[in-house]
């Protein structure tokens, strides 16, 4: 059975910083794309960043430059978010997918508040 745990969520001040994990198990995810999603309240889910199999990153428009993600060998993702934003508080999601146009996967989400 396929499973994302996300963990690292929590309240923040603006200006701070919080590091989500992922940890995924129930199969081989070395050549799947990984990626973080967020979704605020009354909002679509939106793309955070994807890190490919080779470790390669991408990331939306508004976190670039503030967030870096990675993977390990250990089938775990992170997200290392820094100089947060009142407008960052979603709840972000974990995702996996053989390639960014089919995520066949998703966590549960972790909660992330950024207070102003």
């Amino acid at each position: 059975q396929v499973q994302l745990v996300e963990s690292g969520g929590g309240l923040v001040q603006a200006g701070g910083s919080l590091r989500l994990s992922c940890a995924a198990s129930g199969r081989t995810f070395s050549n799947y794309v990984m990626g973080w999603f967020r979704q605020a309240p009354g909002k679509e889910r939106d793309f955070v960043a994807v890190v490919h199999w080779d470790g390669s990153p991408h990331y939306a428009d508004s976190v670039k430059g503030r967030f870096t993600i990675s993977r390990d060998n250990a089938n775990t993702t992170y997200l290392q978010m820094n100089s947060l934003k009142s407008e960052d508080t979603a709840v972000y999601y974990c995702a996996a997918g053989p390639n960014v146009r089919r995520w066949t996967d998703w966590g549960q989400g972790a909660q992330v508040t950024v207070s102003s």
